[in-house]
């Protein structure tokens, strides 16, 4: 349908190429603050069950930070051991001071470490099944939320909305808050407890060495943001060049035919190089960089092994008491070493996690906070009984607050009238079929169907009058029986089939493999344009609505199968009112009344042949569109 509408939509934002499906976000929330309040406003009934996993995460990390310590108490002691043994005697291996009183034997700190850590892993897994349990809850409820809301927005919301940014809030946002909450959560609780524990521990054991660890882990990390910082321009350029690859492969590829028609192979060619060569230099930039930055943090903490080993060989060889440490401290400082650059390396990434996580609730809590449908009432009158009497009453709407499409429109529809509606792209043809399903609200005047005011009727009500056959057929993945019966409750499949056969359907579905339980594919692409345009009447046909809207629906199919269409429609209008918007003047002529429209109103109405002996506006598109054709 080519209408003012379609002026006033806005495009998607796609890549340069043009590509579909490739929408560009914000990946930085406007307003950081207020969102994540927002988020843990939604996050507080489960706020018990954070506070217990992330109670389980610190008390899983702290128990962690203990295995460590005790096998250098282990060392220690073995090491004090072989300073007293005597040749050909057993080592003279004694009792572990833990702490305090505390004195154990090697066997038991042995099973005492064991114990630690799969109380430890008994702890992790316990606030991992929590958080999942919690978030898979959530994200099933958020969902059902947005897809309820979707519901209850007028169309008004989807004109200046692109329709993949809204399934990417269904999807993509839902999904990294999901992942957010499962993993950055413990690890934010796991990462904090673990370095502070790691540090205070090693503070205890030797100041000395515990500067060491400082200093070459943040150097480390220093390094490591040098590097990122560094490459992200050219992972940017990366990105942006497969978005234009991508782009460019999509339209020729899709476009192949046109391509060779107008011989442009060698054109397109040249440009995939170019885009490849860019695409080729940023990618060995960016990972030649990213890929030097583990090497140099991997050096540098060989480089604090060494020291430690140094540092703390002079520290046990010393007589200071101040300074002095035992043998299993090294190898307790080599394994904190280890064991601390990763939580600290997460903690500065979850920064940009909660970023992105941020901007994904921001775009949900915006669609769910989106003016729904104003209230409606119930309906007034029995509408079985409705006859098809529709009348427009000096009818003001617009798309825009600022700008008026369908402008003091008024005129009147007799039951059982099939009328006709032409004019040029933009004059408001559509539009009124959407008022009239009340798609969308008029601003001023009314809207009758047998004396009731559409809007002292629910929506369902008035939509439930009036059955649709557009030119953009609407088909699902499924068989073509469940295709036809869409929409209409309490059917037969005797039903379905004189539904087919009065629409000429029921002789090409029978040609099929499988018949009518023949599987459509998505869009019903496996059979003809004419064939599902005539499936979509024979849906229409077996709702059997006392009006009809029409979009003439023969432009794109053969002559034969236009025939049929024709035929099926004519069938299908029968005693109904019926509104069909048409393109191709030579199709309406048998209309009780055609509705001139131009800059929202109607010009000029009356008969075919009325109009053309008024040689008016009609008369100049119909003969202008005779010699054309």
């Amino acid at each position: 349908m080519n209408d003012q509408k379609d002026k006033n939509q806005k495009a998607p934002v796609s890549s340069p190429m043009g590509g579909r499906g490739r929408m560009s976000y914000i990946e930085k929330p406007q307003d950081f603050k207020g969102t994540m309040k927002k988020l843990f406003q939604y996050l507080k009934p489960y706020k018990w069950k954070i506070i217990i996993a992330g109670f389980m995460a610190i008390t899983a990390s702290l128990l962690s930070v203990l295995g460590p310590w005790l096998l250098g108490l282990i060392t220690s002691e073995v090491a004090d051991a072989f300073k007293q043994s005597v040749p050909g005697q057993p080592l003279p291996l004694g009792l572990v001071k833990v702490i305090g009183n505390l004195e154990l034997s090697i066997g038991e700190v042995a099973l005492l470490i064991s114990g630690i850590y799969i109380l430890a892993a008994f702890f992790n897994y316990f606030q991992s099944f929590m958080l999942i349990g919690m978030t898979q809850n959530l994200t099933y409820s958020m969902r059902r939320e947005l897809s309820s809301k979707i519901n209850r927005l007028p169309l008004k919301y989807f004109d200046d909305q692109q329709f993949g940014d809204i399934l990417g809030r269904v999807t993509n946002d839902v999904e990294t808050i999901n992942g957010t909450l499962t993993q950055s959560v413990s690890e934010i609780f796991r990462s904090i407890a673990l370095i502070l524990g790691t540090f205070v521990i090693m503070f205890l054991l030797s100041p000395i060495l515990t500067g060491i660890v400082l200093v070459t882990t943040v150097s480390s990390l220093l390094i490591a943001r040098s590097f990122v910082k560094l490459s992200q321009g050219y992972f940017r350029s990366q990105a942006k060049s497969y978005g234009e690859l991508n782009g460019h492969i999509e339209e020729t590829y899709s476009g192949h035919t046109i391509v060779k028609a107008f011989n442009h192979q060698k054109q397109s060619y040249d440009q995939f190089n170019r885009i490849n060569k860019d695409l080729y230099k940023s990618s060995v930039k960016s990972q030649f960089i990213s890929g030097i930055m583990f090497p140099v943090q991997f050096f540098i903490g060989n480089i604090a092994y060494i020291l430690i080993a140094m540092v703390g060989a002079l520290l046990v060889l010393t007589t200071n008491p101040l300074i002095a440490i035992r043998v299993g401290v090294i190898q307790t400082f080599i394994q904190y070493t280890r064991q601390i650059n990763q939580p600290i390396q997460q903690i500065g990434s979850i920064a940009n996690v909660l970023q992105s996580t941020a901007a994904a609730s921001e775009r949900i809590f915006n669609l769910l906070n989106a003016d729904e449908e104003p209230t409606e009432t119930d309906k007034l009158k029995d509408l079985s009984k409705i006859k098809g009497h529709v009348v427009f009453k000096d009818v003001v709407f617009g798309y825009n607050e600022d700008v008026d499409v369908i402008k003091g429109f008024s005129a009147e529809i007799k039951p059982g009238q099939l009328v006709a509606i032409v004019g040029p792209t933009g004059a408001g043809k559509t539009t009124m079929v959407n008022l009239l399903m009340r798609f969308y609200e008029i601003k001023s005047g009314s809207i009758e169907i047998d004396g009731i005011d559409t809007r002292n009727l629910s929506r369902n009500d008035v939509r439930s009058l009036f059955g649709m056959v557009l030119q953009d057929t609407w088909l699902f993945e499924g068989t073509i029986y469940d295709n036809i019966a869409y929409g209409t409750k309490n059917i037969t499949e005797e039903d379905v089939m004189k539904a087919s056969a009065a629409a000429q359907t029921d002789h090409f579905i029978h040609s099929l493999s499988g018949g009518y339980e023949f599987e459509l594919q998505e869009g019903g692409n496996n059979i003809s344009q004419g064939q599902r345009q005539l499936l979509t009447i024979s849906r229409a046909m077996l709702s059997n609505r006392p009006m009809l809207i029409l979009d003439e629906a023969t432009s794109s199919v053969d002559t034969r199968t236009e025939v049929l269409i024709q035929k099926a429609m004519k069938k299908l209008m029968e005693n109904r009112t019926s509104f069909v918007i048409a393109h191709r003047l030579s199709t309406i002529k048998d209309a009780d009344v055609i509705f001139v429209m131009n800059d929202g109103n109607i010009i000029e109405q009356g008969t075919h042949q009325e109009l053309l002996d008024k040689k008016g506006f009609y008369a100049n598109l119909y003969y202008s569109q005779f010699e054309t054709n």
